[in-house]
């Protein structure tokens, strides 16, 4: 069965968003919302969660090298509780170590590298999903 998944890229001044669908294991980069200590604008992401109706949230987690929790681990998780607890969509966080230097290798400064960050989280995810 497809789903149309949104990732997330999650910072506490900016979340990268991005859409993507695991029948073609594809995902786009659509948009960076502002947040402010963490808190996202709602406003905008209800219209993004509106116009796209996604079946999951995939959050992507900040994990240290070494398999360790981040600092930012648990801000990313609640993030994740809020979405799903707001929007009645279920959640999955997934481990996006390194993504943020990828998107940066793929991106042009002006670009918008938390968002390529957001599809690069959705691919891999879609990469494992597809393998199991």
């Amino acid at each position: 069965m497809s789903e149309i998944c949104m990732g997330f890229d999650f910072g506490m001044k900016k979340i990268g968003i991005a859409i993507g669908q695991s029948i073609t294991g594809t995902a786009n980069p659509l948009v960076i919302i502002t947040a402010k200590d963490g808190q996202p604008d709602w406003v905008a992401l209800e219209k993004i969660v509106k116009q796209w109706q996604p079946n999951k949230f995939i959050v992507g987690l900040p994990i240290n090298m070494d398999g360790t929790a981040s600092e930012m681990s648990s801000k990313a998780e609640k993030f994740a509780r809020r979405l799903t607890g707001r929007y009645d969509i279920p959640h999955q966080t997934w481990d996006e170590r390194l993504t943020s230097f990828e998107a940066k290798e793929f991106a042009n400064p002006d670009e918008l590298v938390d968002a390529i960050a957001a599809k690069l989280i959705l691919e891999s995810y879609f990469r494992e999903w597809q393998q199991n």
